[in-house]
């Protein structure tokens, strides 16, 4: 393997990826190409040389050095060629993929489809990987959550005030149940969960009545608007209740020591197995050891144990 090429999206962590992929390969005297703006990049062979040096400074940095962007083109089979055209024209002989679900099922589509050597590194706040036990991002994506939240907590227990947070999560409530478990939040909406909106406004009516002064309730994205919610409960109880919508910043700031450790062993892991011959398959850590999963298992939904999260959110509150 003389030359492998670099594809991502973006999430605290990313670029500790890159550094590791880029610093092991150069280990073995392979040329490295970052490619620009993810898979349109790809297909349009917008690409960079990096080398040691070029990595250099990068590994404490949110988001990609190589920027991103959601390519619709790629789900047209005319552009997935011109990627691969383009893969052949420049000589690269694997593809590291590092993304969440829709990357790495591009990355799947290369491989199974037009026999690309890839391996993926998941790399998402949601996650959702299926096989995944974490995904680089996910972590720091709850502490910068988990830190607005604190901040908000010391504004509603000194005005009594209920709080609705909204937090990222279309489909997943993965971020939601952390911080609400992390938080001790009063409750948590989510997307995988049915919600009794009635239920919870009744047992509010009842924690005032007894002297409860405030509460924080954590609501997924995809779940439902904070907005939304609050405006239900106000209707609904009475009281005065604020919105916060955390956003975008949960897909950025430093990314934590346990994305860092994670960035830097996948990263050198993925290069070896990719070396190996090994493709269509995502790394992964599973009882602290490097593991490869099918990216055509990877890809499929991912069950959650959210039931089990609302239950000790519930008898912790």
């Amino acid at each position: 393997m003389k030359k492998i090429a670099i594809v991502t999206r973006d999430c605290a962590g990313v670029n500790a990826v890159i550094r590791s992929v880029v610093r092991t390969a150069c280990n073995y005297n392979i040329e490295v190409v970052g490619v620009l703006k993810g898979f349109a990049g790809l297909i349009d062979g917008k690409f960079i040389p990096l080398n040691r040096s070029s990595v250099s400074g990068i590994i404490n940095l949110g988001g990609t050095i190589l920027k991103t962007a959601r390519s619709h083109r790629f789900l047209l089979e005319s552009e997935q060629k011109k990627a691969v055209k383009t893969i052949k024209k420049h000589n690269i002989d694997g593809l590291i993929v590092i993304g969440g679900d829709g990357s790495l099922r591009g990355g799947h589509v290369l491989s199974s489809k037009y026999n690309i050597l890839v391996i993926g590194i998941p790399a998402t706040i949601d996650n959702d990987v299926n096989g995944v036990d974490l995904t680089i991002g996910a972590d720091t994506a709850v502490n910068v959550a988990l830190d607005a939240l604190d901040k908000i907590r010391d504004t509603a227990t000194s005005l009594e005030r209920i709080f609705v947070v909204e937090v990222m999560g279309h489909e997943c409530g993965y971020i939601a149940l952390q911080v609400a478990l992390a938080g001790g939040c009063e409750e948590v909406l989510i997307p995988e969960k049915d919600f009794d909106i009635d239920r919870m406004c009744e047992e509010i009516k009842i924690g005032r009545s007894k002297g409860k002064e405030s509460w924080i309730i954590i609501v997924a994205e995809g779940k439902a608007r904070g907005h939304d919610i609050a405006n239900i409960i106000t209707e609904k109880t009475g009281l005065e209740t604020r919105v916060a919508v955390l956003g975008h910043i949960q897909r950025g700031g430093h990314p934590t020591s346990i994305d860092r450790i994670m960035a830097a062993r996948l990263g050198n892991y993925a290069v070896n197995v990719l070396r190996d011959g090994i493709t269509d398959h995502c790394v992964s850590l599973k009882n602290g050891n490097p593991v490869t999963v099918p990216l055509e298992f990877a890809v499929q939904p991912k069950k959650t144990d959210a039931d089990t999260y609302y239950k000790l959110i519930k008898i912790l509150t």
